[in-house]
């Protein structure tokens, strides 16, 4: 079975339905997306407690970014 793929802005949107009061259910049957997948998109897209609004999406970004850059550190100290 063929994997779909789907945009951030189409996720995003599918959220704030969510966060409007559409139920995931509806949401699912309406733009064929299973239940399970829309869970973790709001997961995903909701904020973190505590942190300064935060998403896990963008922890994750951070820490790639903080690699790279750690990488380039390192590849800079070989020279």
């Amino acid at each position: 079975m063929k994997q779909k793929r789907y945009n951030k802005e189409f996720k995003e949107t599918i959220v704030e339905l969510y966060r409007t009061g559409t139920p995931v259910n509806q949401l699912a049957s309406e733009y064929g997306v299973t239940d399970v997948t829309i869970y973790k998109w709001i997961k995903l897209h909701s904020p973190i407690e505590g942190e300064e609004s935060l998403t896990p999406a963008d922890i994750s970004a951070i820490q790639k970014e903080n690699l790279r850059l750690k990488q380039e550190v390192e590849i800079l100290k070989r020279l």
